[in-house]
């Protein structure tokens, strides 16, 4: 199983995987730390921050090493785009075949650059930042379930972080769990393909009278696999 996670607190990421046993994509936030100790938790690191480390130099400094490592990123990225929504082994396949060649050149690259830096340059603490990553970060090599980053768990939790700012409190800690769960119910729906206003309609119509043993049955996945054909959950 494969969990992505966008920066949150450290007690409240450690309480919510407590029972958690898989693959854990997230940042190099200091607060995973104690998750992956058991090794219950393999870690997946995020390519895309790597990645800002040397583009933010190459904006500020027309870094030579910078602009390089930045290339170099493009072109696992370029193998993502070829494999892009293929199923896992084929994308494990596809990147064992031609991303791992590309990663362990640009490993033994960034450790030669280490060597013609001083220890305290900005660039130097890019590709120690990578390095340092690096095992955790070549696992998605391995495991076509694993995505290179986790851009694109960034970009659904947008709206969110967007929308804090203008409503600020949810009112209590229960107020904000029941809104990360509607928000989970949204997010759900979208990714089965669904129209979320019409999939939370088609909840409220059934859930007064549906059995609460079997209340799995109204979650997203489980609408788009067993709706009956001659109901049009967008009416």
């Amino acid at each position: 199983m494969v969990r992505i996670l966008a920066q949150p607190q450290r007690e409240h990421s450690q309480q919510h995987l407590a029972k958690f046993q898989g693959i854990l994509q997230a940042d190099a936030f200091a607060g995973f730390d104690k998750l992956y100790k058991n090794g219950l938790i393999q870690e997946a690191p995020c390519m895309a921050h790597i990645r800002r480390k040397f583009y933010d130099l190459v904006e500020a400094h027309q870094s030579p090493i910078a602009i390089e490592a930045v290339e170099r990123i493009a072109a696992l990225y370029a193998i993502e785009k070829e494999i892009r929504g293929r199923p896992p082994q084929v994308r494990q396949e596809v990147r064992s075949e031609k991303a791992r060649p590309l990663l362990d050149a640009m490993h033994a690259w960034l450790e030669e650059s280490l060597t013609k830096l001083s220890s305290k340059s900005v660039t130097a603490a890019a590709i120690h930042y990578a390095l340092n990553l690096w095992i955790a970060m070549v696992r998605y090599c391995d495991d076509g379930r694993i995505e290179i980053d986790y851009n694109a768990a960034e970009r659904a939790l947008r709206a969110i972080a967007i929308g804090r700012r203008n409503y600020l409190f949810a009112g209590s800690d229960a107020g904000g769990e029941r809104a990360a769960a509607i928000y989970s119910l949204v997010a759900s729906a979208k990714l089965n393909g669904m129209d979320p206003e019409a999939y939370l309609r088609y909840v409220l119509e059934r859930i007064a009278d549906h059995p609460i043993k079997h209340i799995e049955e109204l979650l997203p996945w489980n609408v788009a696999t067993n709706l009956p054909k001659n109901i049009n959950l967008a009416a």
